[in-house]
């Protein structure tokens, strides 16, 4: 039953891990999901820079034109000035033939047109390297327009595309989180199947335990009759304590005469008990070996580990051969390690130098 329990609690095991998982995987898309906002919001802040500096160089290229088209106004103006000169200079040299006695007053207007005029050209010229000046800020202007679109359209296709993955990240999500309601629900189902057969095999156990309680009280009863009524042979709680003084010499694990016929009638008191317990229950009778503090050293036993577990050893092997199933036999060594008395008197030492008995559950 305990086997079966084992295997059914690792099948089930696997639940707690699968949660595990899949809420890192939630958390690792959390992250994700918060990174491709961060970046969304630097893209949208450095587009929203982007588009100021387009609106300041549109101003700038609208300024331009204004002034290339005033300019432009000046320099017909005075082509129509130079013009209206010409005209003028060439009625002047007309009149100066006509009227010789007016020559000298002709010639200084003339020169004073010629002034005039070259002062006008040297203006036109100036106007034109502003206008062609003009003309060159302007082309510029527009290649640097044209290249902060592009780069406007690339951040904005970016944008795009970062939404869309985190589309799909927020649907795979939801779908995430789907699954982790079906598998929180069908742990707790499992939990819940899990429980119920944990309680119901306690109650098995506390049951088995209850039925070995009976024959274990009836195998102690019988093992003080057989042992004789001794001050030193004690019942605590579920353990038939003897002293070991009575079954082995000092420093040694040798059954003599007199031991192996107190171990005889020990046999003969666990066929009989054994004989009365059902088969369905699974015991078996353990034997500790316990020594006093005082250390050992020799070739056989180099400590008191050695010693206990020979002594327990030796008793088991005594029982198998008086009858007894070796699988209902455990013989184990303690040392001096589990001490009933601290204490560093002889009589302190006695008790802790013990054969325990114990009828237990596997």
């Amino acid at each position: 039953m305990s086997a079966l329990g084992r295997r059914r609690r690792r099948a089930f095991d696997i639940w707690p891990g699968f949660v595990d998982a899949l809420t890192s995987l939630i958390m690792v898309m959390i992250f994700v999901l918060l990174i491709f906002a961060i970046g969304q919001f630097v893209l949208s802040d450095t587009l929203a820079g982007k588009n100021k500096a387009l609106d300041a160089l549109h101003a700038q290229v609208a300024e331009l034109a204004r002034t290339l088209s005033l300019s432009e106004g000046q320099k017909r103006l005075l082509d129509a000035r130079v013009a209206e000169l010409s005209v003028s200079l060439g009625a002047t040299q007309a009149e100066r033939d006509k009227l010789g006695s007016n020559l000298s007053d002709a010639n200084a207007q003339a020169a004073n047109l010629s002034v005039d005029i070259a002062a006008l050209k040297e203006l036109k010229a100036q106007l034109e390297a502003e206008v062609a000046h003009l003309a060159s800020d302007l082309d510029s202007t527009r290649d640097d327009l044209v290249k902060q679109t592009e780069v406007g359209n690339a951040a904005t296709a970016q944008v795009e595309l970062l939404n869309r993955q985190m589309a799909a990240i927020r649907e795979q999500l939801v779908r995430l989180e789907a699954a982790l309601g079906v598998a929180r629900a069908d742990l707790a189902g499992k939990d819940a199947q899990l429980a119920d057969l944990g309680q119901r095999l306690n109650i098995a156990l506390a049951n088995r335990v209850g039925e070995l309680e009976r024959y274990r009280s009836e195998f102690f009863g019988k093992l003080r009759e057989a042992l004789g009524e001794r001050s030193d042979v004690q019942v605590v709680g579920d353990r038939f304590i003897v002293p070991t003084d009575i079954l082995f010499d000092s420093g040694s694990a040798e059954l003599g005469p007199l031991a192996q016929q107190r171990l005889e009638s020990l046999a003969t008191t666990v066929r009989e008990v054994s004989a009365e317990i059902p088969s369905s229950i699974d015991w078996v009778l353990r034997i500790d070996g316990h020594t006093d503090k005082r250390p050992i050293h020799t070739e056989r036993f180099p400590s008191n580990w050695e010693l206990s577990t020979a002594r327990a050893l030796a008793i088991v092997k005594y029982l198998v051969v008086q009858g007894i199933p070796a699988h209902r036999l455990s013989a184990n060594g303690f040392g001096q390690f589990q001490p009933l008395d601290n204490g560093d008197s002889a009589a302190a030492y006695a008790r802790n130098r013990r054969i325990e008995l114990q009828l237990t559950n596997r």
